[in-house]
């Protein structure tokens, strides 16, 4: 039992049992949804409405009051990043918590407000990791403005200018900081072939270790393209493309409370790498204001990188039930021991100022 754990009516190990069997009972349900049909919807909360949950939006709540931990849904379904899985294990965990369920609150949400006092979640990977480190990360639109004159040789093409772009920013990779990188995608590339393009447009995705090494990144990118485009008698535009995105901070006093259920339930985790691993944004986000969890359970091996058609298949292999029901219950495991022992709580929240004092 964890130090700081208050004695209770029903012991940890009696409710670990009833969590444990009201995953086995959702079993074939849990398999169930996670193969409906993937799409960039959020996941639906009518089956928690069902169960006595108050469903409010995108929020269902069961209980009241503190303590109040939040199992945090992903924003779509996608199986090319495991999100079916995802969303699986917390409707699992959710509906299996609440049945234990003796004060406090539990909530399931893909955007967790104040008040919440743990946030719990994972991600399907090619790792077995307590902590997936997530980079802090950003998008840039780079706009490339050129000339369509009566003829080719009075035109400047803004389509050959972005080419140059991509040229200059795959250059300067190798001085980017250590952990630092950028991806980019053609979004807007000309209308016709009979003309010379005067405009095009692409999107840069930018992830770096920290916020600090994220801004110098954004500043070598941006001076690449404006470079790229002035030499090739252009204009690029460059303009920040949604929020900055916060580095992952790991919670550990949450992060191997699960790790210990995991292994548990029968997948034992590894100690993290250093490499940042696809995720979702939000979560560091989440991270920096209440403790938050975000492991990462193997689900391929590290050939069948996460986002790839191979991936999205493995959400189907009896490995991923196997992860599906193994963090489901872990989560749930976790979740219960966060509502019965406030102590935990107080141990994660002190983890968490500590950490924000030595700035992070």
């Amino acid at each position: 039992m964890p130090a700081g754990y208050l004695g209770g009516m029903e012991s940890d190990e009696d409710r670990h049992d009833r969590t444990d069997h009201e995953i086995e009972l959702l079993a074939e349900r849990l398999w169930a949804w996670s193969r409906e049909p993937a799409d960039d919807q959020a996941p639906g909360l009518g089956q928690l409405a069902a169960a006595g949950f108050e469903v409010t939006g995108a929020t269902a709540v069961y209980g009241s009051g503190r303590p109040c931990v939040a199992l945090l849904l992903p924003s779509d379904r996608l199986r090319e990043f495991g999100h079916n899985l995802v969303a699986a294990a917390v409707l699992g965990a959710a509906l299996a918590t609440a049945s234990t369920l003796e004060s406090g609150s539990v909530v399931v949400t893909d955007r967790p407000a104040d008040g919440i006092d743990a946030v719990l979640t994972f991600q399907p990977g090619v790792h077995t990791w307590a902590a997936a480190p997530l980079a802090a990360r950003t998008e840039l639109r780079v706009t490339v403005h050129g000339n369509s004159g009566p003829a080719p040789e009075d035109s400047t093409d803004a389509v050959a200018s972005l080419v140059q772009v991509f040229t200059a920013i795959a250059a300067l990779r190798a001085r980017l900081p250590a952990g630092a990188a950028v991806q980019g995608i053609v979004t807007h590339g000309g209308e016709s072939t009979d003309l010379v393009p005067d405009f095009a447009e692409a999107r840069f995705g930018l992830r770096a270790p920290d916020s600090e090494a994220l801004g110098r990144v954004v500043a070598e990118v941006t001076a690449a393209a404006e470079g790229a485009a002035m030499a090739t008698g252009t204009k690029a535009n460059v303009e920040r493309f949604g929020p900055i995105h916060a580095r992952f901070q790991d919670n550990p006093v949450l992060s191997g409370h699960f790790a210990r259920h995991l292994a548990a339930c029968g997948i034992h985790a590894s100690p993290s790498g250093a490499t940042a691993v696809p995720g979702r944004p939000e979560v560091g986000d989440v991270s920096v204001r209440m403790p938050t969890i975000h492991p990462s359970v193997a689900l391929h091996d590290p050939v069948r990188a996460v986002g790839s058609r191979a991936f999205a298949e493995a959400t189907g292999s009896p490995r991923a039930r196997t992860v599906l029901l193994a963090t489901a219950s872990a989560l749930a495991r976790t979740a219960s021991d966060l509502l019965a022992h406030p102590a935990l709580i107080r141990q994660a929240w002190d983890n968490f100022a500590d950490r924000a004092r030595r700035g992070g």
